[in-house]
């Protein structure tokens, strides 16, 4: 899968519980990047025989998924993906942190975002058209921050950033996916979603 944005600085070494966070992050982005291909669908039964193994709603969520990647094929979901989030004129779901927070794109949640992306030293890959405040771009720029610091100021950055710019509206999203008409495979990512980011949330909290 294709990263959203420069990648700058060497990986040091992580724990698993941070490797773990680095690929749940990389499937997000994967997930709403652009419809998935074979590969990318195939892979994701295979991530539930780990992840989905617990009965907590992050590993029911996983089995969803898994669930929904074996019942559909890739011309199905790329028309799914067109209709929920291209669409001419306002797609039924909206990808957007911008939106979600303030009820219309490129305002000023994407410039703070724009701000803060600049002062972590990250640039939007040439070649990408979305904005930074796609949900893609967000769980790209996660990994990043977990992959390249696993220490306590590199924690410290993850917290701010994931409380500023995923925290305030994933949620929607979650809400969003689930009522959409054409929703029937990102349906089941929305649980996914509310789960995950849950996890990281409470965690963060502690921090």
């Amino acid at each position: 899968m294709s990263a959203l944005f420069e990648r700058i600085a060497a990986v040091p070494p992580l724990s698993e519980e941070d490797r773990a966070r680095a690929e749940h992050y990389a499937v997000i982005s994967g997930l709403f990047a652009a419809a998935p291909d074979a590969a990318f669908l195939q892979r994701l039964p295979v991530l539930a025989t780990t992840w989905g193994n617990t009965s907590n709603p992050l590993g029911q969520s996983w089995l969803l998924l898994a669930d929904a990647a074996r019942g559909i094929d890739t011309d199905t979901l790329e028309d799914e993906y067109t209709r929920l989030f291209l669409t001419i004129g306002k797609p039924e779901v909206m990808l957007y942190g911008s939106f979600h927070i303030a009820g219309f794109l490129m305002e000023e949640p994407l410039v703070e975002l724009r701000h803060d992306l600049a002062e972590l030293g990250l640039g939007r890959r040439a070649g990408i058209s979305e904005s930074e405040d796609h949900i893609a771009a967000l769980a790209d720029v996660m990994r990043h921050l977990i992959l390249t610091g696993p220490d306590a100021a590199g924690l410290q950055r993850q917290k701010l950033f994931f409380e500023k710019h995923l925290a305030p509206w994933y949620e929607a999203l979650a809400d969003a996916l689930d009522r959409a008409p054409e929703s029937r495979f990102y349906a089941r990512t929305a649980p996914l979603l509310r789960a995950f980011f849950a996890v990281e949330r409470l965690a963060f909290d502690m921090v």
